[in-house]
């Protein structure tokens, strides 16, 4: 037995030690391997790249945006260069203030007229069709009474009916009431929307928790102060979205005022501007293709501004519901 410089024997090792190194012998220990890069997660804020999905999506914005950048560039051109150049490209002469000068004053201000007619059916048609949508979703989401599984059942089956199919049984009944030719054949028409109603009911469920409602009532509120103090501030996203699509539906409306309004008086813009368009086309009737499109120009400029400016608040109104907790 080797014995150490004391003259001792080693104690034994204990079971289970680890055996301490030895400084003489050769270091055997394996390389350390580069850490390995960690790969991004792929979530709904930073998706999978995809190049087919990208050229698609490309594609479709090209196919929207093209008869806009269209419109605009004509809307600059006379009568001659309009119908003389190249549809994508400026005419010789910029003329979009004197074209838009020419739309305002053409026909004794026709076009302005026609723009107050469709402003008081926007104000009235698409505002209380908003207001009455609000209301419904709010009390289909909030109270239980008799036959609301019912009237959900009719809400959901107005939503798949055109209103083609119904515009002329609505000429017949507003003509048996002597309401025919009057702003009231378009606003009463604009006040009823399924779709908004629909999407109200869905959003009020899932933006208005029931525990809320129920401590502002034992706090001793009213079911009126409930809904405008305590509901509407929670449900403004989507009366946001509901007004939007209840404005774009009432300024664009075309064939409800069709059958509904003979009176150039009365007509809106959508109207208006197709009587210009069958005047230029008819012989011997006085060429204004480019008042024509400056004016469609003016139409469709503030619907894309408030667009621009309230995307905030119809995007959450839109993605309400989409989330489960």
């Amino acid at each position: 037995m080797i014995t150490n410089p004391a003259g001792t024997s080693p104690r034994p090792a204990e079971r289970g030690a680890r055996p301490a190194p030895d400084p003489a012998a050769p270091s055997h220990a394996p390389a350390t391997t580069p850490p390995r890069r960690r790969t991004a997660a792929h979530t709904p804020l930073a998706p999978r790249r995809s190049v087919p999905l990208t050229a698609l999506a490309g594609l479709v914005l090209v196919y929207t945006l093209l008869p806009l950048v269209w419109l605009v560039i004509n809307a600059t051109k006379d009568q001659e260069s309009l119908l003389g150049s190249f549809g994508l490209w400026f005419g010789e002469n910029f003329q979009l203030w004197d074209n838009i000068s020419r739309t305002l004053s053409y026909d004794d201000g026709a076009f302005v007229r026609w723009t107050l007619n469709t402003l008081l059916y926007v104000a009235a048609g698409a505002g209380g069709a908003t207001l009455l949508a609000v209301l419904g979703g709010y009390a289909l989401a909030v109270y239980e009474f008799p036959g609301r599984r019912v009237v959900l059942a009719v809400v959901l089956g107005a939503v798949a009916v055109p209103g083609t199919a119904l515009a002329v049984p609505t000429f017949l009944m507003f003509s048996g009431m002597g309401l025919a030719d009057t702003p009231w054949a378009v606003i009463i028409p604009s006040l009823v929307s399924p779709f908004g109603l629909y999407l109200m009911w869905v959003f009020t469920a899932e933006a208005v928790p029931v525990e809320l409602l129920e401590a502002a009532r034992i706090d001793g509120a009213g079911e009126l102060r409930l809904f405008c103090q305590v509901a509407l501030p929670l449900l403004m996203p989507g009366t946001v979205t509901v007004l939007l699509f209840s404005m774009v539906a009432t300024w664009n409306n075309y064939f409800l005022p069709l059958i509904m309004i003979r009176d150039p008086d009365w007509f809106p813009l959508s109207l208006g501007l197709n009587a210009w368009s069958a005047q230029a086309r008819t012989t011997g009737g006085e060429p204004v293709f480019d008042l024509v499109i400056t004016g469609s120009l003016l139409t469709v400029a503030p619907i894309v501004v408030i667009f621009l400016l309230l995307q905030r608040h119809w995007q959450s109104g839109l993605a309400a519901g989409s989330v489960k907790e």
